[in-house]
């Protein structure tokens, strides 16, 4: 029988947590499907430019070793003729997307407060992954930031409107990962935001109020889950909302 320890090893890597190893678990990215769409659980998910966007702005703050791993083309737009034959199919970076993610990190980086909670001593991991058994499933979760100096996990946002923060923090879902992260981690977790647009940069705390809202979201989500995947007597196909208006 494998360890926990074994499996956190094994989830470093990407190919495996992100893969078909890692689809033995439930995850925060997973909860947006189950409570809007849960018959849409095992399709695949399509990368677009906000995934690639945000994925450069984690790499280049985290892992900047992996930057080069990236591919950049100088095109105004993902529809012209030289961006479908450099990009081969692929979902690739522009350049001024390439260029703006820099300021961003720039940005970030230069705020000494907020650059000491992610680069601060040697006490401080990039990229953990997690486990935990919550309501009777399994779920995984890959940390951008342990600061173990501070107890704190920290997770890097972009946003095009810091102002909504709050708002959209509900609508993403952040409140369970917050939730879910401190089962994993034992840690509190904070949000490290920067706005696209405007370059202004946030640091925003979790209440405990946005916690337990993060803590039903998961349960109920883990019920929808063994409702539709563990009830060998349930049809999907029969499956409708009901709600009262």
């Amino acid at each position: 029988m494998i360890n926990k320890k074994d499996i956190i090893e094994k989830l470093r890597d990407d190919t495996h947590y992100y893969g078909e190893y890692g689809q033995q678990y439930l995850s925060n990215s997973k909860i947006k499907t189950l409570l809007e769409n849960p018959l849409a659980f095992n399709e695949p998910q399509e990368s677009n430019s906000n995934f690639i966007i945000g994925s450069y702005f984690h790499t280049s703050i985290l892992e900047p070793e992996k930057k080069e791993n990236f591919k950049v083309i100088d095109s105004s737009t993902r529809t012209t003729k030289i961006y479908k034959e450099e990009s081969g199919g692929e979902m690739c970076l522009l350049l001024k997307e390439k260029e703006a993610v820099d300021i961003m990190v720039e940005k970030v980086t230069n705020i000494k407060a907020l650059n000491r909670l992610i680069k601060g001593s040697d006490n401080i991991e990039y990229e953990v992954p997690n486990i935990v058994d919550l309501f009777g499933n399994k779920w995984k979760g890959k940390a951008d930031i342990v600061n173990h100096d501070e107890k704190l996990i920290v997770d890097l946002k972009t946003t095009s409107n810091i102002n909504n923060f709050e708002w959209s923090a509900r609508d993403y879902n952040y409140d369970s990962q917050a939730w879910l992260y401190k089962q994993m981690f034992g840690y509190d977790m904070v949000f490290i935001v920067i706005d696209k647009n405007t370059l202004q940069t946030g640091y925003f705390e979790c209440s405990e109020e946005f916690l337990s809202r993060g803590m039903e979201k998961a349960k109920k989500a883990s019920g929808v889950y063994d409702l539709f995947f563990k009830n060998e007597d349930f049809n999907s196909e029969q499956f409708f909302i009901n709600r009262t208006l």
